[in-house]
């Protein structure tokens, strides 16, 4: 079973983030999975590519030699590109990945991009050695963040996403008009800022993270208000209703 290990990311705002970090499990169970469709793939790839060499035998006698070299080009980008491919395409997932509920981020909790994605599969190839992920394992075994070699050169992190169930799109935010009128006399100019701050960044954010950010600031203005606000876009609306109510009295410029 996966560790209780959690990441903890200070982010500009502020606000400590917390994401339950990926072990051997986890990690496997989405590793078995990828492996499962890479060699469906392959054989496939195969199939096609003995089948495509015994028609063009007939025609040319070199057809054969140019079909084992983009045999041989295939099977590489199948077992390099597969990976990187899905992680950019889909923000740090894999099919495997999908199914374990698990997703790549970089370390400081933003989304990777195709370098990440790139150069963390690269060196899956020292990662595997001397076979079965000898060297991956150890290093996630014996790391306080759980990281692959791949995850140390490319600056990444595995987690959990359990932080992301039920967040929707961010199209369907809808201004919640259920929200009372807040006296926000006792919150101060430097947790206004905070609030203003997030609002003007969090499109730039992760989906997860920002949905944790905005939890975590709601529930600290809550305290100050006396008010408990829960899941994600009441949290984002409340902040937005205190802004508001104090830019209008004055407290907080335009």
């Amino acid at each position: 079973m996966d560790s209780l290990d959690k990441l903890t990311i200070d982010t500009p705002e502020q606000t400590a983030l917390e994401f339950p970090l990926a072990g051997i499990g986890s990690r496997f169970l989405a590793m078995a999975a990828d492996t499962v469709i890479q060699f469906v793939v392959g054989i496939v790839v195969l199939i096609s590519a003995g089948v495509l060499a015994g028609t063009l035998n007939l025609f040319s006698k070199t057809s054969p030699q140019w079909i084992a070299a983009i045999l041989i080009l295939c099977i590489f980008l199948l077992n390099a590109g597969y990976f990187a491919f899905f992680e950019v395409i889909w923000n740090g997932q894999t099919p495997g990945k999908r199914y374990a509920k698990l997703r790549v981020m970089k370390d400081d909790g933003r989304p990777i991009g195709v370098y990440e994605a790139i150069v963390r599969n690269l060196m899956r190839i020292v990662d595997q050695l001397p076979g079965i992920y000898g060297v991956g394992i150890i290093c996630v075994l014996v790391t306080k963040e759980n990281k692959r070699l791949g995850d140390f050169v490319a600056g990444t992190v595995v987690v959990h996403e359990k932080t992301l169930e039920g967040v929707r799109p961010i199209s369907q935010i809808k201004v919640d008009d259920t929200l009372p009128v807040f006296d926000a006399s006792s919150i101060s100019l430097e947790e206004l800022q905070l609030i203003e701050t997030f609002l003007q960044r969090r499109d730039q954010w992760d989906p997860g993270v920002r949905t944790s950010m905005a939890t975590q600031i709601s529930l600290k203005i809550g305290d100050k208000l006396g008010v408990r606000v829960y899941g994600w876009p009441r949290t984002e609306n409340f902040l937005e209703a205190v802004l508001q109510q104090c830019r209008s009295t004055g407290r907080l410029r335009q």
